[in-house]
């Protein structure tokens, strides 16, 4: 229950991110940065639509369609950051006017509005919850097209970019993909984390000096991978152990001193889960 809560309180901290970032940067200066209210921007450039008002239309709208083609189960966990959106969007609203950043260069506010967001779409997505919106299209998208939800998010957000553009220029919709860009990156970075391991793959012609280096000197447990070259054909045992960032640069040197053939792929480990005192499972990426 503490766990749900703490969840709970951390998405609507994101969601909160993501409204004052749009209010003080976004906003002001017609950087529709994909998302409904991207959309919501365009539509209350050219129909003076209140963009909360059009984000929860949007959002029933899409929670009904949610219903129809994904099932209630996967809908429930999109419907409150659904009708929470527009309010927290209302709520912020004045922030915009309190921070006054209009002297500063737009692409500065782009920058920041990026990143924000990217951190505020980051806390959301990692505990579960949506802010709405794109992202109940894009997994309808998915579902109905059968597509990777990746392409999806590169289509809706690339239309509604596209729209910015024919609404606000071209230098707006310039910034605009700056800004997206940004908020891809950062919320996988928030979603992620900064990895606090390196993950080592280590091709070597002298494996059990290592792996006696990495169990004695180290402490580290290693998994031995068994490996085919794609040329050679030939089979060879890859050595793959978790190793401490404070460690890095001093294990890396260690086996290059021991190998100086060896080929070593190191990648952050984002995750590392342990049980009993031994890790069972790894999700790595870079």
């Amino acid at each position: 229950m503490k766990k749900r809560i703490t969840r709970g309180l951390e998405s609507l901290a994101g969601l909160f991110i993501v409204c004052i970032a749009f209010n003080i940067f976004l906003k002001p200066n017609n950087i529709a940065a994909g998302g409904i209210t991207g959309l919501a921007l365009v539509y209350n450039k050219l129909y003076n639509i209140d963009i909360s008002i059009f984000v929860f239309i949007c959002n029933v709208l899409l929670i009904g369609l949610s219903y129809l083609e994904l099932g209630k189960e996967i809908t429930n966990k999109t419907v409150l950051g659904a009708i929470l959106c527009p309010i927290v969007l209302k709520i912020t609203e004045p922030i915009g006017n309190i921070i006054d950043v209009k002297e500063t260069e737009i692409i500065i506010q782009a920058l920041f509005g990026g990143i924000l967001s990217g951190i505020g779409y980051g806390l959301i997505f990692k505990n579960g919850f949506t802010s709405g919106g794109t992202d109940i299209l894009d997994q309808i998208f998915t579902h109905v097209y059968k597509i990777p939800m990746s392409k999806s998010i590169i289509i809706i957000d690339g239309y509604i970019v596209l729209l910015g553009g024919i609404a606000f220029g071209i230098e707006r919709m310039l910034y605009a993909i700056f800004a997206l860009t940004l908020i891809s990156i950062f919320s996988n970075r928030a979603m992620l984390g900064i990895g606090s391991n390196k993950t080592f793959y280590i091709y070597t012609y002298k494996p059990e000096l290592i792996k006696e280096y990495l169990l004695d000197t180290i402490k580290n447990d290693i998994t031995i991978l068994n490996s085919k070259g794609g040329y050679s054909q030939k089979s060879q045992k890859i050595l793959m152990s978790v190793i401490s960032s404070n460690d890095y640069y001093r294990v890396k040197e260690a086996i290059l001193a021991i190998d100086p053939k060896a080929f070593i792929v190191i990648n952050n480990s984002y995750e590392s889960v342990n049980h009993n005192k031994h890790i069972r499972s790894i999700v790595s990426a870079e």
